[in-house]
C-alpha cells in the first residue's frame, strides 16, 4: 500500500490574481506556502486535510465536471460569512434527501465548490450498533 503523507489539488486559473483574491481573501483560506514570482507565482492554501495549489495560468476554465467538496462545521454560518464578503452563492444551504446540508458557490473561473455540513446524527458520523 502506498503511504500518502499529504494531498493537493492543483488549479491553473485563467486569472491567477483574481483567483488568489477569491481563495485567500473571500474564502479566507490560510496560505501554506508561496513559490515563484510574478502574477503566475504559486500559492498553496491549507484545505482541511489537504491543500489547494494555484499556479501557472490556463487559457480556459476548468472542466465543469471538476468540483471542490469542502466540509465545514456550520454551513449556515459559512453562508452568512461568505455572502458578507461578496461571494456569489449559487445555491444557499439546503438539507439534501441524503441528509447532508449543502451550499454551492463558484470560484472566479466558474469552478463549482460545495460547502457541506454533516449533521451530528448523520450515518457518516454515527452508525448505531457499531
Amino acid at each position: 500500500m502506498v503511504h500518502v503523507l499529504s494531498s493537493r489539488t492543483l488549479l491553473h486559473p485563467t486569472d491567477p490574481e483574481r483567483s488568489r483574491a477569491f481563495y485567500g481573501e473571500a474564502l479566507g483560506l490560510a496560505v501554506y506556502r508561496e513559490f515563484g514570482t510574478g502574477p503566475e507565482r504559486g500559492t498553496v492554501y491549507f484545505l482541511g486535510g489537504g491543500f489547494l495549489e494555484l499556479s501557472g495560468r490556463s487559457e480556459r476554465p476548468p472542466s465543469p465536471e471538476i468540483r471542490l467538496w469542502l466540509q465545514v462545521p456550520d454551513v449556515h454560518a459559512a453562508h452568512a460569512e461568505l455572502a458578507g464578503r461578496g461571494v456569489a452563492v449559487v445555491r444557499p444551504p439546503v438539507k439534501e434527501p441524503w441528509g447532508l446540508v449543502e451550499m454551492w458557490i463558484e470560484d472566479p473561473d466558474g469552478l463549482r465548490i460545495v460547502l457541506v455540513e454533516v449533521p451530528h446524527d448523520h450515518p457518516i458520523r454515527y452508525r448505531p450498533g457499531i
